[in-house]
Formats: structure tokens, C-alpha cells, sequence
């Protein structure tokens, strides 16, 4: 058994799905499962959706959704009766949807976000399974919610792998006896009642990682733009380096830090198993990628990470006291209320830093929360650049007509976080 995970570029127009359709059809009586993203950039269109602040906004919003999959869905299916199928049943979805954002205003954001963001994932698994059977290629649906369940924790929603593994034998042996393939959502889960959580901005990789782990998988492939994991981002960097091989160590260290090639949470299931994962390009679906495994061989060249819309906070006591291990308990206090993830911290006796990844749902709350106990400062606008295996070269390049605001260094690892001068 193998798990397959196709991201939003991927499935992002009709030539991508009938692409995803011919890789997997190089795979034949082989168990796969195959976990799909939500299309393109329907993540952030739904997400405006729950944002808009009329329901006339909204409604337009959803239209461009609508008319967006319809044309991938008349693009890739060449069949009239799975034409008049898939037509159907988006037009189901589109209604429910249309229900569900008329509803949400009763519930909390983080909860109605994810009752509305999540349908991104479902939409495109429809659409895939439609142009998998249009290729007379079978194929079923596994509803993820059926099978991956969180605690209540809104988009952030944390696996309960005990009753996940429970559902997953309860109901995936079964559907393998009838086809190869089964297709799911990534992202998502549900509550105890039912209710819809996401796993996580980008979650999709962690989804293939559960389902890999609670099935023994042979291995994990996930299909990306790009050759594999490289040791920059190629927006960054003209000369990007692929990296062959890479430890789960690097690879954890690597995603923890921003790299956006996988998903943080991804690696710990897989690693308990020792199952390993493969990124690979869709483009190439013959090359060889990036291979993640317990070999715990050192990189050969530095990566490096870059993020931008930074913030870097300054708190130090009302009172010029000493920062203490009381102060540094309340100021995680706060971070863990607005759930707010930091990217780095560095303390002085008197001054504690934290630089974030600025979030304007939650970010300016979180300083007014912070000035209650603290004095605060704080820069927007910031670069944290972040570099695995480093030495004064590299990071000399990447400061160049920049001002360091703050350097953290371990033995392998240094962040940096600049502002142009």
C-alpha cells in the first residue's frame, strides 16, 4: 500500500487532474491512497468567504468559486453521463455551502471558518473521483471526517490517533476489497459531535502522514512543482540545489522552521513507523525527487528559509525588573490564549523577543493582551531568513543591505530577522 498526496497546484486546473488521473494510472493493482488539496487557490477564496461582512459579498465570492470548478470539471471529464453526474453533485455542494455561510454568523470564527474553508478539499476530491470513473479507472470516496478525528480545537484541530486507527479499520480494509484506490480530503477532520475541524493552514501532507501510519504504508509520495526539496526556494534563489537525501532530523528541523516543501506535523507519524516519503515532481512523475528516511546523513550544502510579513516583539517588566521564569509562564499564557506560534525567541535579563508570522486576526490582539503585563514593542514588516547548516559566507549573502534586528544561533541553525536598510 502506498498514500499519494496531490497538492493545490496539482489539481489546480483541468490539465492537472487529468495529469493526477495518468500518474496514477501508472500504479495499477497497487492499494493506493490518494489524498487531495483543495484546487489552485480556493483555500484563500474561501476564506474570504468567511470574512466577507455581507451576505451579498459573500454570495459573489461563491460564484466565482463555483464558476471556477465547473469550467476544471467540463475540462477534464469528457463523458456526458459523468458530466451530468459531477454537475449534480456540485450543484448539491455549492447549495450546502450556500446554507452553511448562512448559518455561520451564530458560531465563533474559528468554528465557522472551518465549516466553510474545509469544503475546498471536498469539492476537488469529487471532482477527481468523477474524472478517475470518466476514465472507467475505480475508484471511492472516503469521506475524512469518517475517519480522522480531532478534539474541538479550530484550525489547529489535534489528531486522537487511538479512535482515527479504530475508524480506519473500521472502514478502509472493507473498501479496499471493492477498488484500488480511495480518494480523500486533506486538511480536514471532525469533533466528537461531528463538526468539521482543519488540521492546520496547509495540513493535506499531515493528512497523508496519519493515513500512512494507521495503515502501514509501504511509503508516502508527495506530489509537489518542483523537482524535491531543495535547498532554497527557487522565488529567493536562481541557483537552487536538490537535495537527494534527507534525514527525518533535517526534515522535521526544515519544516518546523517555515520550509514550505512539507507540512511540520508531517514527519513524527512516519518516523514512529519508519515509513519513508518521497517528494516528487508531478511535472516529472519518472524523476526520482527527494527521498526522507532515518538515515541520519548531514546535508551537503546549507538550505535556507525564507519568511516575510514578520513582527518582532519586545516585551520587557513595567517595573525594569528581571525577566524570570514568572514573566516568561505568563507571556506563554497569552501566546497559547490567542494561539499565536512564534518563530523565534531570545532573551536578555531584562528583555524578552519573539518574532511571529504577522496575522492580523490575531497579532494586534495579542500586543494589547501582551501590554497589560509588559512593555512592548514591536517592527512589522520583517524578513526572518532562517539557515540549516550554515557558516559566515551564507550568511553574509543573505544580509546583504539589511538590518539585523536579531540573530539566534545553535550549533547547526541560525535565524536572522532584517529589515531593509
Amino acid at each position: 500500500m502506498k498514500v499519494f498526496k496531490f497538492g493545490g497546484a496539482s489539481v489546480k486546473d483541468a490539465e492537472g487532474v487529468k495529469n493526477v488521473v495518468n500518474i496514477l494510472e501508472c500504479y495499477p493493482n497497487e492499494k493506493l491512497i490518494v489524498v487531495v488539496s483543495a484546487m489552485g487557490k480556493t483555500t484563500n477564496a474561501l476564506e474570504k468567504v468567511v470574512r466577507a461582512t455581507t451576505s451579498e459579498e459573500a454570495e459573489k465570492l461563491i460564484k466565482e468559486i463555483e464558476a471556477y470548478h465547473y469550467q476544471v470539471a467540463e475540462g477534464c471529464i469528457r463523458t456526458s453521463l459523468t458530466k451530468q453526474n459531477i454537475t449534480y453533485t456540485l450543484n448539491k455542494t455549492f447549495a450546502l455551502l450556500r446554507k452553511v455561510v448562512a448559518e455561520y454568523p451564530k458560531e465563533p470564527f474559528d468554528e465557522r471558518y472551518d465549516q466553510v474553508v474545509s469544503f475546498g478539499e471536498h469539492i476537488s476530491v469529487l471532482i477527481v473521483c468523477a474524472c478517475l470513473s470518466d476514465k472507467q479507472i475505480p475508484n471511492m470516496w472516503m469521506r475524512a471526517q469518517n475517519i480522522i478525528h480531532t478534539d474541538s480545537n479550530y484550525r489547529e484541530g489535534k489528531v486522537d490517533f487511538e479512535k482515527t486507527l479504530a475508524s480506519y479499520k473500521k472502514f478502509m480494509p472493507e473498501a479496499f476489497e471493492l477498488v484500488d484506490i480511495l480518494v480523500m480530503e486533506g486538511f480536514v477532520g471532525s469533533t466528537a459531535t461531528g463538526k468539521t475541524t482543519t488540521l492546520g493552514r496547509e495540513g493535506s501532507d499531515y493528512t497523508a502522514a496519519i493515513m500512512a501510519y494507521c495503515a502501514n504504508a509501504e511509503s508516502v509520495t508527495i506530489w509537489k512543482d518542483v523537482p524535491g526539496v531543495l535547498n532554497a526556494d527557487p522565488k529567493w534563489f536562481d541557483n537552487t540545489i536538490k537535495i537527494d537525501h534527507l534525514s527525518y532530523q533535517d526534515a522535521i528541523e526544515l519544516a518546523y522552521y517555515g520550509a514550505t516543501v512539507i507540512h511540520p506535523k508531517t514527519i513524527k507519524p512516519l518516523q514512529n513507523k519508519n515509513i519513508p516519503l518521497f517528494v516528487r515532481s508531478f511535472l516529472q512523475p519518472d524523476a526520482p525527487g527527494t527521498r526522507i528516511d532515518n538515515d541520519t546523513s548531514q546535508l551537503p550544502v546549507p538550505c535556507f528559509i525564507f519568511k516575510v510579513q514578520q513582527v518582532l516583539i519586545s516585551l520587557s517588566p513595567k517595573d525594569f525588573s528581571f525577566i524570570v521564569e514568572e514573566n516568561l509562564s505568563r507571556i506563554f499564557d497569552i501566546l497559547a490564549q490567542y494561539k499565536v506560534k512564534t518563530n523565534v525567541m531570545q532573551n536578555s535579563a531584562i528583555n524578552f523577543s519573539l518574532c511571529l508570522d504577522f496575522d492580523p486576526d490575531k497579532v494586534p490582539a495579542l500586543i494589547e493582551a501582551l501590554r497589560s503585563d509588559f512593555r512592548v514593542l514591536y517592527n512589522k514588516d520583517l524578513e526572518l531568513v532562517t539557515i540549516r547548516y550554515y557558516d559566515q559566507p551564507t550568511i553574509d549573502r543573505v544580509s546583504i543591505e539589511k538590518r539585523v534586528l536579531l540573530e539566534h544561533k545553535s550549533r547547526y541553525t541560525v535565524q536572522i530577522v532584517m529589515q531593509n536598510k
